[in-house]
């Protein structure tokens, strides 16, 4: 049973959730860091153009940076509430499953791959996406045993 009652010790989804939103608010400000991306002078604003790549390996633009800074300050907010970071997990967690298929299916040299994202990004995607699922499956029941019994 999901709650979005506020705790004041963060539980196992509440932690998941800020640790994951975490995750991308860096990897948002890191996207905007010349030497940790490549090619850095072609960061374009959004679109398969932008052959800017964070740490060499993922393709970013502006507009993919900017995703990664409003995901991760959502799952630090979504973190205060256990029903809240449940929903961040498993929603956050269909839609990169969503967004994995999406870049499997498009051309990526066309105008469809505005984010942009290239095979790297994709398989990122499928992990993100799959981790975040499990996680907001499996956390919320970690907590949920812990209350029925106090010695654990």
């Amino acid at each position: 049973m999901v709650t979005s009652r506020t705790t004041t010790r963060w539980t196992p989804v509440q932690l998941g959730a800020a640790v994951v939103g975490a995750v991308f608010l860096l990897a948002g400000v890191l996207g905007f860091i010349p030497g940790i991306v490549t090619d850095y002078d072609s960061l374009g604003w959004a679109g398969h153009e932008s052959h800017a790549e964070l740490l060499g390996i993922f393709q970013v633009s502006v507009l993919h940076n900017i995703v990664h800074l409003i995901f991760g300050v959502a799952g630090l907010l979504a973190a205060r509430t256990i029903g809240y970071a449940t929903y961040f997990l498993l929603g956050g967690g269909v839609l990169y499953l969503l967004l994995w298929i999406y870049g499997l299916v498009i051309d990526k040299t066309g105008d469809a791959n505005f984010v942009p994202v290239n095979t790297a990004d994709d398989w990122l995607h499928f992990a993100l996406g799959a981790g975040m699922v499990v996680l907001g499956l499996v956390l919320p029941r970690l907590q949920q045993r812990s209350s029925i019994n106090p010695m654990r």
